[in-house]
């Protein structure tokens, strides 16, 4: 007969964490957040990738992008740019980010000498970038005939007819430097010579790239920006059980740190499979994680296979309708509890240290810190990356209030098929996906740093200091039905909702 489990499956809201001795060195400030994303051995060696935040952002068309990669290497964590696109539109997107950070930016923006001041009003509408290259093709690497700044120009006095190479500043009024110049001389140069903008041109005057005076300023405002050795943004990548052969060479070339096999539900041939290429082709040199599982026999299937981290997770997203049309999947917390207790014990047999992600089921910032201490490294987030200006989903008006378009891998508008792919035909044959809105919340940046603040204070009040002492030293409980709505507010009338009785 079939197996039944004898306890019921929990969620994050179903715990609490009980607090700990509180030191007087156990403040926010002196809290890090540093974890490993791929597997290594404790006291031999070190991970070959360790991230600053506990945070990655989804494998998702709404929301993980090189835009997005970029906002959140910027304070510390990796995006895995989605991969329900052609490989090579996946592929620009990791070299942009790639090239973003290095300082040697490719130019985004540019036009020609008889483009009009119309032409570049809209441009910077569209990129929002206001320095725009003026090259003699248009290109981002074509011959520099000139810069257009907002300086160049006034709106006021000007109908828009004007072409660009009246009102451009001319190449030979420009700062340029050759393509032999190092990050630090190029900052140098802009310092010396008071500009915002160093074009960087080859022998024969053709634009490489831009060093730009605010990445110099945005290093200092972001210490925790997640790099490699050279000095370029981390960034990570999707892939499937189909076309990896092609896929994963286009990626490593385009300079992807990471991959991550995406799939709903992870324990299969298919990803073993794809694992063992990936292991025979590039031995232990390429980062790949695996996933999604929610039990201990899964996660050693996917850690035997070579796996270097394990995802956690089915059917707990927001916009996620698995367990609702094919009745599988667990709760997610009882998911991260099974799986890590299983991670220790392969740890203590194996000598190597797997980490975990946990992947659904976030809905307030609290339940970061609950995953985090219920054994997950790092925490990978859909829904709360969605919200931002980063992300890829347009913004729009519903119901008199900005909110963002989120749609999930499975609907009928993402079409993903690969990830719920069981060898079958290419097609999706039924939607576990819904297409949704959520609700506008501003910029990544100023998010991200409230919510982190929040996980470290309440590490502070476990009395720890790290994501490995709060794996050792959480103690949690569960809460009943009554609890939970205790822990909010209750027999009270908001002040908002009164009405002032003159």
């Amino acid at each position: 007969m079939a197996y039944y489990y004898a306890e019921p499956c929990h969620t994050f809201n179903e715990y609490l964490l009980i607090p700990g001795y509180t030191g007087p060195d156990c403040v926010p400030s002196n809290v890090s957040l540093a974890t490993p994303l791929a597997k290594y051995r404790p006291g031999k060696e070190a991970s070959r990738l360790t991230l600053n935040i506990p945070l990655v952002s989804a494998i998702m068309q709404s929301v993980s992008d090189d835009r997005l990669a970029i906002a959140l290497a910027k304070e510390g964590g990796i995006s895995f740019i989605f991969g329900a696109q052609s490989i090579r539109s996946q592929a620009q997107m990791v070299a942009k980010v790639k090239s973003y950070k290095a300082g040697f930016v490719v130019s985004a923006s540019n036009l020609t000498p008889d483009s009009t001041l119309t032409d570049v009003l809209n441009l910077k509408e569209k990129n929002g970038f206001s320095t725009i290259a003026i090259t003699h093709d248009g290109s981002a690497h074509g011959k520099l005939m000139g810069i257009v700044t907002s300086r160049d120009y006034r709106i006021s006095r000007m109908t828009g007819s004007e072409k660009v190479s009246t009102f451009m500043t001319p190449f030979s009024k420009l700062v340029t430097a050759p393509e032999s110049v190092s990050l630090k001389e190029a900052n140098d140069i802009i310092w010396d010579h008071k500009i915002n903008a160093l074009p960087i041109v080859d022998n024969e005057g053709c634009l490489k790239y831009f060093v730009f005076r605010k990445d110099y300023d945005s290093h200092k405002d972001n210490p925790f920006e997640l790099l490699d050795e050279q000095k370029r943004f981390r960034v990570g990548a999707g892939i499937n059980t189909r076309d990896y052969k092609e896929r994963v060479p286009a990626l490593l070339e385009a300079g992807a740190d990471a991959l991550c096999i995406d799939s709903s539900e992870g324990y299969s041939c298919y990803q073993a499979d794809c694992l063992k290429w990936i292991r025979d082709t590039y031995g232990s040199s390429v980062i790949v994680g695996a996933g999604n599982v929610v039990d201990a026999d899964a996660f050693r299937f996917l850690a035997d296979a070579g796996a270097d981290f394990v995802k956690i997770g089915i059917g707990g997203g927001s916009i996620c309708i698995t367990r609702e049309t094919k009745g599988i999947g667990r709760g997610q917390a009882t998911s991260v509890i099974e799986v890590a207790a299983e991670r220790d014990k392969y740890y203590k047999e194996t000598g190597v240290y797997v980490p975990l992600c946990s992947d659904g089921g976030i809905v307030y910032d609290h339940h970061m810190t609950l995953a985090l201490a219920m054994g997950a490294d790092f925490i990978m987030l859909g829904r709360y990356f969605a919200r931002f200006d980063e992300s890829p989903g347009a913004k729009v008006m519903v119901n008199g209030a900005y909110m963002k378009e989120y749609w999930g891998e499975g609907s009928n508008r993402a079409r993903n098929w690969q990830r719920y792919d069981l060898g079958g035909a290419g097609k999706l044959s039924f939607e576990e996906g819904v297409d949704s809105y959520v609700t506008y919340a501003g910029s990544l940046r100023d998010n991200v740093e409230l919510s982190l603040y929040k996980v470290k204070s309440t590490m502070c009040n476990c009395g720890v200091k790290s994501i490995p002492e709060l794996h050792k030293n959480a103690r949690l409980t569960l809460v009943s039905p009554t609890s939970i709505i205790e822990g909010g507010y209750h027999d009270v009338t908001l002040h908002t909702n009164a009405t002032s009785i003159k």
